[in-house]
């Protein structure tokens, strides 16, 4: 944990899910903590207020596909951290499932602008103050299904969050000369969280789960510590991997 202590971390898309658990994990390993959120500000402010004591953490709103907002947003977050160490790209979302007949030009784009291309604006803006401090780190959280290309009507989620995982092994080699590590987490099935309870059904969750190697879904949490590890790897020789956290249904 000491490894975490007073480094300085922005996460998007904390406030709730996958992000919310990165946050929590990270405040709970000693991290100094700037919260980025777009819709859920309630669950952002939630999270400041059962923050450990003595923590240093804000909430930042932004439209991640906004590259104004993503401007302002991380010039505020560096300012109230004063410096930064990690970054943990978490927004993301499938907007919806669409088979490909479905799928026009505004919807294919919307899908390519809120994970991929706000994960470039945000990280671009990250970039001179993570090169500033000594051997910074950023992790990507993408999916199994950029893996494996997901279940019906996720192309475009899909084909996006492959391109995270290319955009995680080409900046590893553009930033690791820079002392900056850029690794990936691609979770499988995570249930308790709002994508899940809006995306997948009851019966397809238990489809899946009776395929997975352990036998169980997996947990925010199981996410969480694995961001957390390689964020805090500071000294270590891993960049532009990819974690896989699915319970064995690929990689095995």
């Amino acid at each position: 944990m000491s490894r975490l202590k007073s480094k300085k971390a922005l996460v998007t898309g904390g406030g709730q899910g996958l992000g919310r658990a990165i946050a929590e994990e990270l405040l709970r390993q000693g991290c100094d903590l700037a919260i980025h959120y777009h819709s859920s500000a309630e669950g952002c402010q939630q999270l400041k207020r059962v923050a450990p004591a003595g923590a240093r953490v804000e909430c930042f709103a932004a439209d991640l596909t906004s590259e104004s907002e993503v401007f302002a947003m991380v010039s505020a977050a560096v300012d109230f951290l004063d410096g930064l160490d990690i970054l943990v790209n978490n927004a993301g979302d499938i907007i919806a499932r669409r088979q490909l007949g479905d799928v026009d030009l505004a919807f294919w784009q919307q899908v390519m602008d809120v994970n991929v291309t706000s994960m470039m604006f945000v990280t671009r803006q990250a970039l001179p103050f993570l090169k500033a401090r000594e051997n910074s780190s950023v992790v990507n959280v993408a999916s199994l299904a950029g893996r494996m290309g997901g279940h019906a009507g996720s192309l475009a989620y899909s084909t996006a969050k492959g391109a995270v995982l290319t955009w995680t092994r080409s900046l590893a080699k553009e930033l690791g000369p820079c002392g900056i590590r850029v690794n990936a987490v691609a979770p499988g099935l995570i249930l308790g969280t709002a994508f899940h309870a809006t995306h997948t059904t009851p019966e397809s969750a238990a489809a899946t789960i009776a395929g997975i190697p352990l036998g169980r879904a997996g947990n925010p949490s199981d996410v969480a510590r694995a961001v957390a590890y390689l964020a805090g790897e500071y000294d270590g020789f891993i960049t532009g991997a990819t974690l896989d956290i699915n319970g064995g249904v690929f990689g095995c």
